[in-house]
């Protein structure tokens, strides 16, 4: 058991989820200033002792990513220079995800400078929930907890008690997670062939599997500005499908994502609160708290709990 106090510390980015982290601990949330300078610059003044404490900040890094990311420094800076004992970073969404590798001349690895931001700033743990990729967690020096939001997804759903289930990735890179809603839920698997012919544009091709006569749920880590997602959700419909549900663990919804996810044909939009959704536009969306997750994962960090009862625990 920690003798350190436990303090928890947000930015702008999802106060909200901070809050209700807060509550679900039982603590309050420790005193920040995270403002701007006249000239743009961000300012940070932690307003209580955080000396030898064990610090949790909880930034995600959504848009705008570049002023969450910088936000996400100066607190980790500000937290060590005020002789933080440990500062965890809980990042509920890690931005700059996509670029993963160099599968071109010429361009960057995003995440794994990102990554490198962070360590050299102090952080001395990594929280966070869904990465784009699981191998970045590789591109840390530090330890990585890796929390997936497919309990609090999948726990949605079997409410529901949905028959003739047909999970469905929108591309063959989401088959994995599809494959394990599947599992969990009791329903089928079906892929849709994707070719992305820009950043934002996609062509699909046909439905690998069958979902005439089925009930759709299309799953993807997340949804940015929804091209996807909602191209395989008119495909499935068009090839017979009885119902089509969207979900996503970070609802980005930049760019056109919103009139997309409108003009879909879905009967419900599932995200959950890694990223502050407005509910506005969109009357068949629900979003689900990942506080109690998160919380939970940050209580056993502090007192030097395993966490691998977060990913073993059946939904």
């Amino acid at each position: 058991m920690s003798q350190r106090s436990l303090e928890l510390i947000a930015g702008n980015a999802c106060t909200a989820l901070a809050d209700d982290i807060a509550r679900e601990l039982s603590v309050t949330r420790t005193k920040a200033r995270v403002g701007r300078f006249p000239d743009g610059e961000i300012d940070v003044h932690i307003h209580a002792n955080v000396r030898g404490a064990d610090v949790f900040l909880v930034q995600s890094t959504s848009p705008p990513v570049n002023d969450n990311l910088m936000e996400l420094l100066i607190l980790i800076d500000a937290a060590r220079r005020a002789s933080a004992a440990r500062i965890t970073v809980v990042i509920p969404y890690f931005g700059y995800a996509r670029k993963d590798r160099k599968d071109e001349g010429r361009v960057p690895i995003t995440a794994k400078l990102v990554a490198n931001l962070l360590t050299k700033a102090g952080a001395d743990r990594v929280l966070t929930v869904d990465l784009h990729a699981a191998q970045i967690q590789g591109f840390f020096d530090v330890p990585v907890d890796h929390l997936y939001a497919s309990p609090v997804l999948v726990r949605h759903f079997k409410e529901q008690r949905i028959e003739k289930l047909t999970v469905v990735a929108p591309d063959v890179g989401s088959s994995k997670m599809a494959r394990g809603y599947a599992g969990r839920l009791g329903g089928e698997l079906a892929i849709v062939d994707k070719r992305r012919i820009s950043a934002d544009k996609v062509e699909i091709g046909a439905v690998i599997g069958d979902v005439a006569g089925r009930n759709v749920l299309l799953v993807d880590d997340m949804i940015s500005t929804g091209g996807s997602i909602t191209e395989a959700a008119r495909t499935c419909a068009q090839a017979g499908a009885i119902s089509v549900r969207i979900a996503a663990t970070h609802g980005v919804l930049c760019g056109p994502a919103r009139e997309r996810l409108r003009a879909a044909p879905v009967v419900e939009i599932v995200l959950t609160d890694t990223i502050p959704v407005d509910p506005a536009g969109l009357p068949n969306l629900t979003v689900l708290r990942t506080a109690p997750l998160l919380a939970e994962a940050i209580m056993r960090v502090h007192t030097e709990q395993s966490l691998s009862v977060l990913f073993n625990r059946p939904e």
